[in-house]
């Protein structure tokens, strides 16, 4: 009877769970493990060897290797061949901060308080009900405590001339790890992306609709989305209706 395989450690779950070709659905749907996920990271921006991704995520190296090789034919298919990147599922747990291997980044948010599941604090930047439609310029955010799968709790907060780079800060210290914009900047991305915020951008209308369209699986977001805000000239510019989505 073969040995059942061991669960690969991971820092985190991915901020991004899907990607697709100029922001189209592709014809066909690659699916790319959260493991698999974790090699490429590891390997490819982190520039970790082999050895080191074996010993942090705590597998083998032939077993990184076999990881790695198949994530990164399963990117070029969809890079080559225009398919849908799906992220998710696979055999892996979440690292709890207290292996003396842990990257120190984003493992003791996790281990605090794992992003996904049933239990989520999400935010959604907030004008009069509906979602504001540029992130670094909002004023306010609506934040949503969910416990098993439903709302249990809700506020709005002010951001009080937070903007940009220190939103994603201003998030963390509410313990968002799920936010909901309109259009959002490149730099803004990152920054939430390192403090382990997944993103569903590019949303539109009333902010309590977007946040049960999330829970019930059905939210329609733009996995590219962008605003390049200080590109555009002149007053009253607003996001959701210029084109700030993904393009080609």
């Amino acid at each position: 009877m073969p040995r059942p395989s061991r669960r690969r450690r991971v820092c985190a779950e991915p901020c991004y769970d899907s990607f697709a070709p100029c922001g189209q659905q592709g014809r066909d749907c690659v699916q790319l493990t959260v493991d698999e996920f974790e090699a490429i990271r590891l390997v490819d921006l982190e520039k970790q060897t082999h050895e080191g991704c074996a010993a942090q995520m705590g597998i083998s190296r032939t077993t990184v290797t076999e990881i790695y090789e198949r994530a990164r034919f399963k990117l070029a298919d969809c890079i080559v061949n225009g398919k849908t990147l799906q992220i998710g599922g696979g055999n892996y747990h979440l690292c709890d901060g207290t292996t003396k291997l842990c990257c120190g980044r984003r493992c003791q948010r996790a281990a605090v308080r794992p992003l996904g599941g049933n239990d989520m604090k999400i935010a959604v930047t907030y004008e009069n009900g509906q979602i504001f439609q540029h992130f670094g310029h909002t004023e306010q955010f609506k934040v949503y405590t969910v416990e098993n799968g439903a709302v249990v709790t809700s506020e709005v907060v002010d951001t009080n001339g937070s903007g940009h780079g220190a939103l994603a800060g201003f998030l963390n210290g509410f313990q968002v790890d799920t936010l909901i914009c309109g259009g959002i900047g490149g730099g803004a991305q990152m920054a939430l992306a390192e403090a382990g915020i997944k993103l569903y951008g590019g949303v539109s209308g009333e902010a309590d609709a977007a946040v049960q369209a999330l829970l019930d699986g059905k939210l329609d977001y733009n996995p590219n989305v962008r605003c390049d805000h200080h590109d555009h000239h002149g007053e009253g510019h607003d996001c959701g209706s210029h084109g700030c989505g993904h393009s080609c």
